[in-house]
């Protein structure tokens, strides 16, 4: 419990996974302004059920996976429209069949996960329209043998659009990521190049509290299948005061490969 609760310490000071405004997936072109500041603490909560049949055993069995993240985005304002963000998740996980706890460490997977370093530049602002891009390195400081890292350097690029609408915003997402792996299953197992595409939306609602709505899909990890994950997420975002927000949304899963449904919840401080 004491490196559970420590390891959730270092993330706070450190910060996390880069996202948009969360509990959006897709980001947008926004940057925080020139030696300022935004620290996020952004929490996920998921479960996964499934059916599946034991030739071997001629039997059913029901799989359940919990898991969650605890991450925190550090950025800061470069220039007035480039920022550089650096990321660190604390993540977790458990499976159970037929209500018993599995044994495999990579199904029990508890602790730091791969750190991701990128910078964001807003290249072009015009008439609520703008376009940014985000290059980023991801770094393998989780453990690869709990299923928290791949064991290598991985790299990943985000072309962003946003055009704002007021009182709306729509933010589309194009990004590709290429990982290493160090473990051969994980080679064996995974595809080393994904495509992400994802749409969102905003909109005020009234004073200081904004809906929101975002739809995507990206290539499925595993090689031995072509259905591509897809997600649908709705959420809300409050601002408590002009520099201080809370959010929180709800994401489903479109078909199977994607997770049934995550809970998203976290804080945003600017400063």
């Amino acid at each position: 419990m004491f490196k559970r609760i420590f390891a959730i310490v270092v993330v706070l000071l450190w910060s996390g996974l880069a996202f948009a405004a969360h509990p959006l997936i897709s980001d947008d072109t926004g940057t925080q302004g020139k030696g300022k500041f935004q620290l996020e603490v952004n929490s996920e909560f998921t479960y996964e059920k499934e059916r599946q049949y034991k030739a071997d055993e001629d039997k059913w069995e029901t799989k359940k996976e919990t898991g969650g993240e605890l991450a925190t985005i550090l950025s800061y304002g470069i220039t007035d429209n480039v920022d550089v963000v650096l990321g660190l998740p604390y993540q977790w996980k458990k499976t159970r069949i037929d209500n018993v706890v599995t044994t495999d460490k990579t199904e029990q997977g508890d602790g730091i996960s791969d750190m991701s370093l990128e910078v964001k530049w807003r290249f072009y602002e015009k008439d609520g329209l703008s376009f940014a891009m985000k290059p980023g390195l991801i770094l393998p400081t989780g453990n690869e043998n709990k299923g928290l890292g791949n064991g290598r350097d991985s790299y990943a690029f985000t072309f962003i659009t946003t055009k704002e609408m007021e009182p709306l915003a729509f933010h589309l997402n194009l990004a590709y990521a290429h990982s290493e792996y160090k473990l051969q299953e994980d080679k064996e197992a995974n595809r080393r190049d994904i495509w992400h595409a994802s749409l969102a939306s905003e909109v005020e609602a009234v004073k200081n509290l904004r809906v929101v709505a975002n739809i995507g899909m990206e290539r499925n990890l595993d090689k031995t299948s072509n259905t591509h994950p897809a997600f649908i997420l709705g959420g809300l975002i409050y601002s408590i005061l002009e520099n201080f927000d809370v959010d929180f949304g709800i994401k489903g899963g479109l078909n199977k490969p994607e997770t049934d449904y995550s809970i998203l919840a976290g804080i945003a401080w600017r400063f």
